[in-house]
């Protein structure tokens, strides 16, 4: 599957289910980060931030389904699947997703604005990590993405 195949996918359904994922950790105490996988323009898997309430630095979603998909899917299905991210995967993320080899990766809130709420200074982009590797495509409902970073107290 090429990238282009990707195009016909509804990005903002996805997207959407990824920013709700992202409410739902923030409302368990979690940072607001959610996100899902599709294949065939179907949400395989989901995951949302689980950091703080598991204890666990790895729990960030989108690492926690490139665990998953290289556990329950073929180097082949990866390939056909797209990330749909509530924020821009940090580099550790990155790198999981660049190991689990997904055909594209969609975020709502890019990482500078990301570093912008938090106080922090921007990490390095996903597209330079995943540059060559995964296609990735982004800012996708960035109103709805940042008004959770706005309401959230960081």
């Amino acid at each position: 599957m090429t990238g282009s195949d990707f195009d016909g996918f509804d990005h903002d359904a996805h997207m959407r289910r990824a920013l709700d994922l992202a409410r739902e950790a923030a409302d368990r105490g979690d940072r607001p980060f959610g996100s899902v996988l599709v294949r065939d323009d179907r949400v395989v898997m989901s995951e949302s931030n689980r950091v703080v309430t598991e204890d666990d630095v790895r729990r960030h979603p989108e690492l926690h389904l490139a665990y998953r998909a290289c556990r329950e899917l073929t180097d082949e299905e990866r390939a056909e699947t797209v990330m749909y991210t509530s924020t821009e995967p940090c580099p550790m993320c990155a790198g999981g997703m660049a190991s689990a080899g997904f055909g594209r990766v969609v975020y709502s809130v890019a990482g500078d604005e990301l570093a912008a709420f938090t106080g922090t200074a921007p990490s390095v982009r996903s597209a330079e990590i995943l540059d060559d590797l995964i296609d990735v495509a982004g800012p996708v409902l960035n109103d709805e993405g940042r008004r959770l970073h706005e309401t959230f107290d960081w």
